[in-house]
C-alpha cells in the first residue's frame, strides 16, 4: 500500500488547530501531541503539522520563509463545487488569505488560500463527465 504523509512546519499549533478545524478537517488526537497535529485527508493521506522546532529535527536545512515565497501548492479534492466555496470561504473567515481568484474550467473548479503559516492550499472539484476528450 502507498501512503503519503505531508509534513509542514507551523508557528503555533493552537492557531493551526483552529484554522484546519474551521475549514472542515479533523485532528487525529491519537497521533497528535505538543509537537504536532495529525490531520487525516483520507485513509492513505495525512498532513502532520509540526512545530517549527520539531520540524527542524528532521532536516539540517533551514526552514523556508513562506512570507518571502511559495514552497508548494497543496490541493485537496472535494465532492461538490459548493464544497470548494465552503472551504475557501471558511479559510478566509478563519484568518486565511485568498491566494488567487477562483479558477473555473467548467470540468475543474478551484479556489486557493493561504493558511496562517503561509502554506498555499487549493480546494478542487473535478467533474470530467462534461469534458471533451
Amino acid at each position: 500500500m502507498t501512503t503519503i504523509t505531508i509534513n509542514l512546519p507551523v508557528k503555533d499549533l493552537a492557531v493551526s488547530r483552529s484554522f484546519f478545524e474551521a475549514i472542515g478537517l479533523t485532528i487525529n488526537e491519537d497521533f497528535s501531541d505538543e509537537n504536532m497535529l495529525a490531520v487525516p485527508l483520507s485513509d492513505d493521506i495525512r498532513v502532520l503539522l509540526l512545530t517549527r522546532e520539531y520540524f527542524g529535527t528532521f532536516t539540517p536545512k533551514p526552514i523556508a520563509d513562506t512570507s518571502q515565497g511559495i514552497e508548494t501548492i497543496l490541493a485537496i479534492g472535494v465532492d461538490q463545487r459548493a464544497d470548494v466555496d465552503a472551504m475557501a470561504d471558511a479559510a478566509a473567515a478563519a484568518g486565511g488569505e485568498v491566494h488567487r481568484e477562483p479558477q473555473d474550467l467548467g470540468f475543474v473548479y478551484s479556489r486557493s488560500f493561504v493558511d496562517p503559516d503561509g502554506h498555499v492550499w487549493e480546494a478542487v472539484h473535478m467533474d470530467f463527465s462534461g469534458a471533451q476528450g
